[in-house]
């Protein structure tokens, strides 16, 4: 099978919990990672803190996330891994092609996410239509920017 598009790294983890300053005093205070941003959404239900692991084109965000209500949905915090977000180097190719082969995504498809990137979901739960899906696993592809692109290249050429 030959697929158009590919899958060049882990681009983030979204790790979800009822209070943020505890997951910040483990990853942050305890791991070393660097606090370099921040972002809130009403319509996502999320108060998260964008950490980073590395830098360049190699950097892994890890994101900090609780909900802004507990009782709303969705809730960042009932799943402790949250997402995983992998670096995509032609995000709509890779929509179009995934959908036709029977993937399925969550609602919402193609937007910009918290860090500015195009971004959409795969679904964590198949269903009669769609027949794959991330088997309990939220999975973010996230469109990758040139410079991320052109390193993973060079080193894929070595």
């Amino acid at each position: 099978m030959t697929r158009p598009f590919k899958v060049l790294g882990v681009q983030q983890i979204a790790i979800g919990g009822p209070d943020k300053a505890r997951l910040q005093k483990l990853w942050v205070e305890m791991l070393g990672l660097e606090v370099t941003g921040t972002f809130q959404s009403e319509r996502e239900n999320v108060d998260e803190d964008i950490c980073a692991i590395g830098s360049g084109p190699f950097k892994v965000e890890v994101d900090l996330m609780q909900p802004l209500d507990p009782q709303r949905k969705p809730a960042v915090h009932t799943t402790p891994l949250n997402h995983v977000g992998l670096w995509i180097d032609d995000l709509p190719t890779a929509v179009d092609w995934l959908a036709a082969q029977g993937v399925r995504f969550a609602p919402g498809g193609i937007r910009k996410g918290a860090a500015g990137y195009d971004i959409t979901f795969l679904h964590p739960k198949a269903n009669d239509a769609f027949p794959i899906a991330g088997e309990g696993v939220l999975v973010e592809l996230v469109q990758a920017p040139p410079e991320v692109i052109q390193a993973f290249a060079r080193l894929a050429a070595d």
